[in-house]
């Protein structure tokens, strides 16, 4: 082929992969003209005409409108501009079909009711000022006059779902669950009932209580990390390393208290552990956590794309022998 040679349609469409019938309905259509036309009628294209029908059959391929293409072939817009446009329209597509697939796996499973689609249908279209709207009327339900902590209540409220803008399947699945769930009024009856018997009692209040819920989250996050560590790790609680890190932790809680680690200070901060340690299996043995609060966290942590555990729990009964250790040991 030469760069002034001119060809027929058949030749063109043979070269382009397009049919004759579409190149005549392009050329109809105003977007892409043939070269020339011959007395006959006969329509021929040169080689930048054919390059165009190639670019043209490829953009249409891609799912680019002919509007798009006119502007494209017209100069009005670039490639490059005509690609971010289109990727972005492709994406808002994907977007809504994977709503959509949610929704419709979900009504599936649970052998949906047409109600049920028009809510879940509302649930996956929330803007992310209503989601959190949502979210606020959950916790303010559950948490007032729960007689624990106020501190402590906020930290439950700070833990909320933030659906990414390019959710998942999966994410958008665990929000429609949540979402369903949060506005149940017997499962807010149920997690604040969890809550209030679980943080209500003795050891709860000790947990739950400010100074200890501010150390654990600020100033003792890094002595708890090393803590988890070491027990993993499986020293024992008597060891040098376990008593080092147990006195360290202590001398921290005693500073933040405006106290002194005395002895009397860390026996009392040993039978302060070992009491959260209780408490701590309680929650673990009970079954009212894994379809409560505990379905709360694990649906959270599924729409936020985390770990619903921590890094590991924390050891309480290790720490109490290690401080008690370390007593004997004169640290």
């Amino acid at each position: 082929m030469h760069d002034n040679e001119l060809y027929p349609i058949g030749d063109a469409a043979r070269r382009t992969g397009l049919t004759v019938s579409a190149i005549r309905f392009y050329a109809d259509a105003g977007v892409i003209a043939p070269t020339r036309l011959t007395e006959a009628g006969h329509r021929l294209y040169d080689l930048r005409a054919i390059a165009r029908l190639e670019l043209i059959r490829t953009l249409r391929d891609l799912g680019t409108g002919l509007d798009d293409i006119r502007r494209l072939l017209g100069g009005e817009t670039t490639l490059h501009e005509l690609f971010t446009a289109h990727l972005e329209l492709v994406e808002r597509q994907e977007r809504g079909l994977r709503a959509r697939r949610a929704v419709l796996r979900t009504l599936v499973k649970q052998e949906g009711t047409a109600a049920q689609a028009a809510l879940m249908h509302k649930l996956v279209s929330m803007s992310d000022e209503e989601r959190e709207r949502l979210i606020d009327d959950f916790w303010k339900e559950v948490g007032e006059g729960l007689e624990v902590s106020p501190g402590f209540v906020e930290r439950l409220r700070m833990v909320r779902p933030h659906l990414p803008e390019d959710p998942t399947t999966a994410q958008l699945e665990a929000w429609i669950e949540l979402a369903d769930l949060v506005r149940d009024e017997e499962f807010r009856g149920a997690v604040r009932s969890y809550l209030q018997d679980t943080f209500s009692t003795p050891p709860g209040r000790l947990m739950t209580a400010s100074p200890v819920q501010d150390f654990i989250h600020t100033t003792g996050a890094r002595i708890m990390e090393e803590v988890i560590a070491h027990h993993r790790a499986g020293l024992p609680a008597d060891s040098p390393q376990a008593r080092e890190v147990a006195v360290r932790l202590a001398r921290a809680t005693a500073e933040l208290a405006g106290e002194r680690a005395t002895e009397a200070f860390l026996e009392r901060m040993a039978t302060q552990f070992l009491l959260i340690e209780e408490l701590q299996k309680e929650v673990d043995t009970d079954s009212r956590f894994d379809v409560t609060h505990g379905r709360y966290l694990s649906l959270v942590a599924a729409i936020n794309g985390t770990s619903a555990e921590e890094e590991g729990p924390v050891p309480f009964a290790w720490l109490s022998a290690a401080l008690r250790a370390s007593v004997r040991h004169d640290v």
